[in-house]
């Protein structure tokens, strides 16, 4: 059985800005906003939201089904998913555009700047969810507008649970979109800020988001999570990184994680457990998918932060 990774795949682009924003941003003057961070280090990385969920699920020993259109300059990306054991089955080339470029600064916070450009991934909705594959589960992550809304919709008609992850596309819908993708959806996870934003537009609180879903997720960053099921509240503590190296990609690598306890039923303690390891796992090692997993090795450190295995 499969999962269907529905989102971007991209080229990263990471700078490290060795001070902080909020040293160079001055709130009375965002209106006139002009400013230059000097990135002495940079690198360039595999990435994307579908990619790097893939990535991390088939750490796991999953099989993740990457989704998502990319441009004529894909080869690089393409000989990596094979030399790590990922289909690029559903990956459809638009040879007149660009894969998706991020281009992402990190402060010493933690703090992130991103500039995106789409491509390809505005082609998105060429793609259609497989009706001949045996697709266990789903996850609709950032991509293009079409694409998302086409995805939600075939996962909802074809009967197959899926993941509502909005990301980075949160902006991209309105209030009835996003009441709609709730409806449609399984399970929704969102990050503080998200869920802050998700509120505003859909006008419900997140107990009320819960009431419409199997479980609602929200990440707090170095705070843990928190998730909403079945009328209560499942506190999720955060696993301790060996080293705090850069945090471009832990969403990713905990939704994979989410993925990974939902395949195997396991109960949303262990499962909000697994994801946490996985983000902290990500954020020892530069880029998004420069990471390797050691499955005995994992339940050591799961056992090492939780007090108890899985």
């Amino acid at each position: 059985m499969s999962a269907l990774i529905c989102g971007s795949m991209a080229y990263d682009t990471i700078m490290v800005f060795h001070d902080k924003f909020k040293n160079h941003i001055l709130p009375e003057k965002v209106h006139i906003l002009n400013v230059s961070f000097l990135v002495p280090v940079m690198r360039r990385e595999y990435g994307g939201c579908a990619g790097n969920i893939a990535y991390n699920l088939n750490l796991l020993g999953e099989e993740a089904l990457a989704m998502a259109t990319v441009g004529h300059d894909f080869e690089p990306y393409s000989q990596w998913m094979s030399q790590n054991g990922l289909s690029s089955e559903f990956i459809h080339i638009m040879d007149n555009n660009y894969t998706g470029q991020a281009y992402i600064t990190t402060d010493e916070d933690g703090n992130q700047i991103t500039a995106f450009h789409p491509g390809a991934m505005s082609f998105s909705h060429v793609n259609s969810v497989p009706v001949d594959r045996e697709i266990e589960i789903g996850i609709v992550s950032p991509d293009g507008k079409e694409g998302m809304l086409l995805h939600a919709d075939q996962f909802a008609e074809l009967d197959i649970p899926f993941v509502f992850d909005p990301g980075q596309g949160m902006p991209l819908f309105n209030g009835a979109e996003l009441l709609t993708f709730i409806d449609q959806a399984t399970w929704v996870t969102l990050n503080d800020y998200e869920s802050e934003l998700m509120q505003e537009r859909t006008g419900l609180s997140l107990e009320q988001m819960a009431e419409r879903l199997e479980a609602l997720i929200v990440t707090l960053g170095s705070k843990g999570s928190k998730i909403y099921t079945k009328g209560e509240c499942i506190t999720i503590p955060a696993a301790k990184p060996l080293a705090l190296l850069d945090p471009t990609g832990c969403g990713d690598a905990y939704r994979a994680g989410l993925l990974y306890g939902l395949m195997n039923e396991l109960d949303w303690d262990t499962t909000g457990r697994i994801a946490s390891l996985m983000g902290a796992i990500k954020i020892e090692h530069h880029g998004t998918q420069n990471h390797t997993l050691d499955m005995s090795e994992f339940k050591r450190r799961y056992h090492e932060n939780f007090g108890c295995s899985f």
